[in-house]
């Protein structure tokens, strides 16, 4: 748990003025939403052109999948470390560092691309990869200080702000790649230049600005209550426990999601070139994937908190189906259908993060929040990984179709898993009514 000192009297004041809280929420909001709208455009990159670069060079289509499988292999330990960094002392040194050794990683690819070097590259966009899974995680410090009925939205709000960043990336491939031939760097390392940028930059405002940290103040908050209640309450009354069946819930909707999502945006760049697409077609439909995949977050966190985590979780299981089906039967010539497809996939994704998020969220206590935050994306990132892996070995042996095919199915397994979370509802409601 988060150490927070008794010589720390500005934490104190916060768990004391519920008025104070409230400004630190919307000073905190502000902050991870500059942080996400740079953090935003230093993903796009790999997304765009990642697979594409690794094409370039390694000279096959079969292993096309690696740059999205090692990026998200990299995220997966990043968001471990971050989480058990922010668990033990809050979200800003974790955050800030990981977007700023992300950065790193982009400058890393840069220089492979100079050399020519596939071993750089692959150890690069591994390194890469704790921007990646830092910007996911910045959602997290978003919803620290909101209530129970605000955490969504709260979530939401940072995800909105990531659009702004991750929509104008793909938007630039074209301008970047002539930027980067200019200097004499290959063109498709273009957008890793603005990747590097975008992510010191971003770790930069966490650092510097993120004071007081909102995960120390929320557990000050939370500690004041306990003592506070513990005063009041029968001794033999309990502390509230975490909710195992929750986390499993949450965990698994988010990852069915990502595996789904980033299986089939891996090859679609791959799937247009062969159909003659150039990479400012590729970089339109990223562009609208992205946005689909960020812009929605406040509607989407209203929904959530609205009509509940349930049936928005299912909702993310139909709109990927629905997206499946469309990448698989759309021809490869159609710009329409395939930015049809693309953002379908986002938007399921969409509601699969925030309703998973929440659900971790209500399940988990501030003293192991941000530790089970990090594992969970850590699980998000291996899944991310696989998906992106096996994606180009599907598409090599059968067909852009069958991977999409593939990808909808899948995703209506997101079905049952809420029917079992229900039903393990309904057990403990039943159960507390007995006794």
């Amino acid at each position: 748990m988060a150490q927070v000192h008794s010589a720390s009297n500005p934490l104190q004041h916060y768990a004391d003025s519920p008025e104070k809280q409230k400004q630190l929420y919307r000073k905190t909001l502000l902050i991870v939403i500059i942080s996400q709208i740079f953090g935003g455009a230093g993903l796009a990159a790999g997304v765009t052109v990642g697979a594409l670069l690794a094409q370039s060079m390694l000279g096959t289509d079969s292993f096309t999948g690696i740059p999205t499988a090692l990026f998200t292999l990299g995220s997966a330990i990043a968001a471990w470390l971050v989480g058990r960094s922010s668990q033990k002392h809050g979200r800003r040194l974790g955050l800030g560092a990981g977007f700023i050794i992300g950065g790193l990683g982009a400058i890393g690819v840069i220089i492979a691309a100079i050399s020519n070097s596939i071993v750089l590259l692959l150890l690069s966009l591994f390194i890469y990869g704790a921007g990646t899974a830092t910007n996911l995680q910045a959602r997290y410090a978003s919803a620290d200080l909101a209530s129970s009925k605000q955490r969504a939205t709260a979530a939401s709000l940072a995800m909105v702000a990531t659009t702004f960043g991750a929509v104008a990336g793909p938007s630039l491939v074209g301008v970047m790649g002539d930027f980067a031939e200019s200097i004499g760097v290959p063109s498709l390392a273009g957008p890793f230049i603005l990747a590097a940028a975008a992510f010191i930059l971003a770790g930069l405002v966490l650092l510097i600005l993120l004071r007081p940290d909102p995960l120390l103040v929320a557990n000050a908050i939370a500690e004041h209550r306990g003592s506070r209640e513990q005063t009041t309450a029968n001794a033999g009354t309990a502390p509230a426990a975490w909710n195992k069946r929750g986390v499993i819930t949450g965990a698994t909707v988010m990852i069915l999601t990502q595996i789904v999502m980033v299986a089939i945006m891996t090859m679609t760049p791959i799937h247009m070139k062969h159909h003659g697409h150039g990479l400012g077609d590729v970089g339109l439909v990223i562009g609208f994937h992205i946005g689909a995949m960020y812009l929605p977050s406040l509607l989407t966190g209203i929904l959530v908190d609205k009509l509940g985590r349930t049936m928005m979780a299912i909702a993310a299981g139909i709109t990927l189906l629905l997206s499946g089906i469309v990448a698989a039967t759309a021809p490869g010539d159609s710009m329409p259908l395939l930015i049809t497809a693309l953002c379908l996939l986002g938007l399921g994704w969409n509601f699969g993060l925030i309703s998973g998020t929440a659900l971790i969220v209500d399940s988990t206590t501030h003293s192991n929040r941000a530790k089970i935050q990090g594992s969970v994306d850590v699980l998000i990132a291996l899944s991310g990984a696989s998906g992106g892996m096996l994606s180009g070995m599907i598409v090599a042996h059968s067909s852009y179709s069958i991977l999409s095919l593939s990808g909808s199915l899948l995703a209506l397994f997101l079905i049952p898993v809420m029917i079992w979370s229900l039903k393990g509802k309904k057990k403990e409601a039943s159960g507390m009514n007995h006794t």
